[in-house]
């Protein structure tokens, strides 16, 4: 009988393909190999914020100087507004709090309210100093949705009240059809175009004037815009006050 057991077996050999994974897995990193690997990486998240910064900057990168500090002052301005209607708030609830006769008081800043909210939607005149802009198109190139972004553009400088052509611009207003055969509300209006703005004169004309802005995006399609302040603008066009066929109010 030949003998079995007590043998070892031979090792088993090691394909080329195997010693090499064997050699790279797991990984050896030494202490410098990291530092660098770390440094790189630093290096390489500089650069990203660097580059993506110099985007960031490159639409100013060409202004002049005085445009610059235009832009910068309306910051300001529209950060002081934010601040008086803060404060304007905080007076309305100390009035309330200290008012000997708190019914009284709070019906008549119900009364203010209720012209705010009328002039906001479009059911009263109002009047006040502001800004006359006035589009002429010759050329029919002026688009609905520049008129559109004339009008954000002074919402967003402190607009409070807003016509056009006899139209009175409110929170859903909408711009439709094409240069030329433009109507606003579902309404004809033809060139040139005359907006009658109320608010702080010194925030909306600079506000139309900033470089890239509403008059020389205008003036690229060909059509001229003409700002002008005033102490006095009226805005009179009025709509019918509107019942919401869903929308009820939630106070109890």
């Amino acid at each position: 009988m030949s003998e079995q057991g007590g043998t070892d077996r031979e090792p088993r050999r090691l394909t080329g393909r195997q010693r090499l994974a064997a050699g790279l897995w797991p990984p050896r990193v030494t202490r410098a190999q990291l530092i660098v690997a770390v440094l790189l990486f630093g290096l390489g998240l500089g650069l990203a914020i660097q580059v993506r910064s110099n985007n960031d900057d490159s639409a100013l990168r060409g202004a002049r100087q005085e445009d610059l500090v235009r832009i910068l002052d309306e910051l300001d301005d529209r950060t002081q507004r934010l601040e008086d209607e803060k404060q304007s708030l905080d007076d309305q609830r100390t009035e309330l709090e200290t008012s000997s006769d708190q019914a009284e008081e709070a019906r008549r800043q119900t009364r203010e309210k209720e012209q705010q909210l009328g002039i906001l939607a479009g059911t009263v005149a109002a009047e006040g100093p502001g800004i006359t802009l006035t589009v002429a198109d010759s050329g029919d190139t002026v688009e609905p949705d520049m008129l559109l972004d004339t009008i954000q553009e002074l919402r967003a400088a402190g607009a409070e009240a807003i016509q056009i052509n006899g139209v009175r611009v409110v929170a859903n207003t909408f711009f439709s059809g094409t240069g030329g055969d433009i109507q606003v509300d579902g309404k004809q209006v033809t060139a040139p175009y005359r907006f009658k703005v109320i608010g702080k004169p010194q925030d909306l004309e600079p506000a139309l004037n900033i470089p890239g802005g509403v008059v020389q995006t205008l003036e690229k399609e060909q059509a001229t815009a003409t700002v002008a302040r005033a102490e006095k603008i009226i805005v009179n066009a009025l709509r019918p006050a509107e019942r919401p066929d869903y929308a009820r109010s939630s106070a109890q």
